[in-house]
Order: structure tokens, then sequence, then C-alpha cells
């Protein structure tokens, strides 16, 4: 995921919409990085140490990547609302 600001004013919806599915395809990594920490596990391929450490970073990782995508699920309605207005002015 590419440097994160919370601050969307100098960018239009476009863009926004761009940071969205960087987000989406974000998040299907961190399913995929799940998935293969919990097959790495069920084949006792990892120490269940190990398997802790990693799902606790995904997690934290997973809450980051809601947390954005809730950010700008409301910049994509702000924008949005914006240029209905600008088309009916």
């Amino acid at each position: 995921m590419r440097p994160w600001s919370e601050d969307f004013s100098a960018c239009g919806l476009e863009e926004i919409l761009r940071f969205q599915t960087e987000n989406r395809e974000w998040s299907k990594e961190l399913r995929r990085r799940t998935n293969v920490l919990v097959n790495s596990r069920l084949a006792k391929n990892m120490s269940q140490d190990d398997y802790l450490a990693g799902r606790k970073l995904v997690h934290e990782d997973t809450a980051e990547c809601r947390n954005r995508a809730n950010i700008l699920d409301e910049q994509i309605v702000r924008h949005s609302g914006l240029l209905a207005l600008a088309r009916q002015g």
C-alpha cells in the first residue's frame, strides 16, 4: 500500500477511486496471507508462536485496511455530492 494521508482536500474523485481500488487489492492480499498462515499452521509447517505472531500482524493490517475503506467511502460520498451540486448549479 502506498503512503497514506487522510487529507483528501487536493484529491479529485478519480484519485480517491484509485485509492479505493488499491485498498481493495490490499484487502485481498491480507485475506491471502491469512489463508497461507492457517494452511501452514494446519500442515504443522510453523510453530504456534509463529502463527500467532503472523496473525497479530495481519489482524493489525486488516484493522487499518478497514479504517481506510471507511474513510475512502466517506470521501467518495462527499466528492460525489459535490459533483452533483456542481451539475445542478
